[in-house]
């Protein structure tokens, strides 16, 4: 059973199921959240098994496409954000912080590992968290016309922000989470949280936030990366605009002023050195 609760969120529970069929909303879905509350089997994932069991939670970005094979009766609860969710084309989300929504999404967007999604958590008390919010937001979709649309938007919120802060654990093995913990790693992951934040990515903010002198902390960068402190930051910020550009219709001044350049002209000129192609060609490629 699926319902729209927000205009292009659709909100789905299946109960004590032992057969799911082919999801109908796979070509127009964004991003999803599946979790299994009951039951045992497997999963395919862009033709790759991996197995489930109850309180296995899983993230779908677009173009994914999985098919649930239940052994036992399995009840899951899926949140299924459109595509057209992100596109700004929705009159009725205008209340609704979808950039802000959509900012919480981007690293696992921008995840190298592209299969095999099932959440890894930093705590247990982080699947906890999650788990009940994910259940309240079914609860109030089971309320049918007396759902309170508040908690479902603000659980919502803090589903996605739970989701983006424990993306890094996903599918690592204990050497990659290892490798993760050390100081050029807290670096990157820093640089990435505060992406829209240029004033805390300044060589001296950074030297300060990592207890570094200034003129020492953009050579222990490259040492460990290849690449220089300013470089990888603009790397970062253009793989963010691609984002954008694909998936949503902001304008590029939009993008630019969320981004700490000038304007649209600053962005393009950047994106065009680095990438060597103008922001209008990129996008004519996506067409």
């Amino acid at each position: 059973m699926a319902r729209t609760i927000i205009e292009n969120i659709v909100i789905a529970k299946y109960e004590e199921q032992t057969f799911f069929e082919f999801c109908k909303y796979t070509t127009i879905r964004f991003f999803e959240i599946l979790y299994f509350e009951k039951g045992t089997g497997t999963i395919k994932i862009n033709g790759k098994t991996v197995p489930y069991t109850a309180n296995s939670v899983f993230v779908f970005i677009p173009d994914d496409i999985y098919i649930v094979t239940p052994e036992t009766a399995t009840t899951t609860i899926a949140v299924k954000f459109l595509k057209s969710f992100f596109r700004n084309t929705s009159t009725r989300n205008e209340t609704l912080p979808v950039n802000n929504w959509f900012r919480k999404i981007e690293e696992i967007l921008n995840s190298e590992s592209h299969e095999l999604r099932e959440m890894q958590f930093e705590t247990e008390s982080d699947r906890s968290h999650l788990v009940s919010l994910i259940n309240m937001v079914a609860i109030e979709y089971m309320r049918e016309q007396t759902f309170d649309n508040f908690i479902i938007q603000n659980s919502l919120s803090v589903i996605l922000h739970l989701i983006a802060r424990n993306i890094q654990f996903i599918n690592t093995s204990e050497t990659v989470k290892a490798v993760k913990s050390s100081k050029i790693q807290q670096i990157i992951n820093y640089i990435h949280t505060n992406i829209y934040h240029s004033e805390l990515l300044t060589t001296k903010s950074l030297a300060e936030e990592f207890h570094m002198a200034d003129n020492y902390i953009s050579e222990y960068f490259k040492k460990h990366t290849d690449v220089s402190l300013k470089k990888y930051i603009i790397n970062y910020k253009l793989k963010l605009v691609e984002t954008r550009l694909k998936y949503t219709d902001a304008q590029d001044s939009e993008i630019a002023i969320d981004l700490g350049f000038t304007d649209s002209s600053h962005l393009n000129k950047i994106f065009k050195t680095y990438k060597g192609i103008s922001l209008s060609a990129f996008k004519a490629h996506l067409a």
